[in-house]
């Protein structure tokens, strides 16, 4: 399979303390892959410099082949690489349809672009609430329209940071609803959850995290045969 995202040995800091030490792992085009940890391990801070949110200040990213890591975020988003970020920092005061329209756009030409109608379609949530403002939605409907926002840029790779942190059980299963369809549709994905038991259901490949190294890279087969690595470096 051809890597769409490639990332090796990036480091990165935030003034004189460094967060990252050479950091390194790929993602091939379809796949769906997770980056594992506890919390302040390093995991937000590798999304943030894949976005060029914050600079890597060593290494090397390559996204479609081409290397991004000195590149300004809105070069990088409309390269095709779209976050639904931790907090979801959806506009409160734009409707539903406003959100999603906003970021309408056409990233990945060779797929079936990403409408109003299929976001409603995967979230009919969001269609019985599509006049509601964004500080109208519960903590799922958000979640639910940060996913649907961030398809309507129709991304090569989509990011979840924290993708069902502080959901309730029935809204957590229906955004684990939603990710099994987008890989099913070959949505290339990158997750970030401590949910393990069904990440090892949803993705093909793993990479854990340990105060900023990557300490166990590995298949869904392998990381599920070995529970004690749940233990270890994810505390659950």
């Amino acid at each position: 399979m051809t890597a769409l995202l490639e990332v090796d040995s990036m480091e990165t800091a935030y003034g004189s303390s460094q967060v990252l030490f050479g950091v390194s792992f790929a993602i091939a085009e379809g796949e769906v892959a997770t980056l594992l940890g506890r919390n302040g391990m390093g995991k937000t801070t590798t999304v943030r410099s894949l976005l060029g949110l914050t600079r890597a200040r060593g290494g090397t990213v390559r996204f479609q082949g081409e290397r991004i890591e000195a590149l300004a975020p809105d070069r990088i988003a409309r390269m095709g690489l779209a976050v639904v970020p931790e907090g979801r920092q959806i506009f409160p005061n734009l409707s539903v349809s406003e959100n999603l329209r906003a970021f309408g756009a056409n990233r990945n030409a060779s797929s079936e672009p990403w409408t109003l109608d299929r976001v409603y379609a995967l979230f009919p949530r969001l269609a019985e609430r599509s006049r509601n403002m964004g500080n109208q939605l519960s903590g799922g409907e958000q979640q639910m329209l940060a996913i649907g926002r961030a398809l309507m840029t129709n991304p090569h790779l989509l990011v979840l940071d924290e993708a069902t942190e502080g959901l309730a059980p029935l809204i957590r299963e229906e955004i684990w609803r939603c990710l099994a369809t987008l890989r099913a549709q070959g949505q290339t994905i990158l997750v970030i959850d401590k949910y393990v038991q069904r990440l090892v259901r949803l993705a093909d490949r793993h990479t854990i995290i340990e105060r900023g190294q990557v300490v166990w890279q590995g298949d869904s087969e392998q990381l599920g045969a070995d529970p004690s690595l749940w233990q270890r470096y994810i505390g659950v």
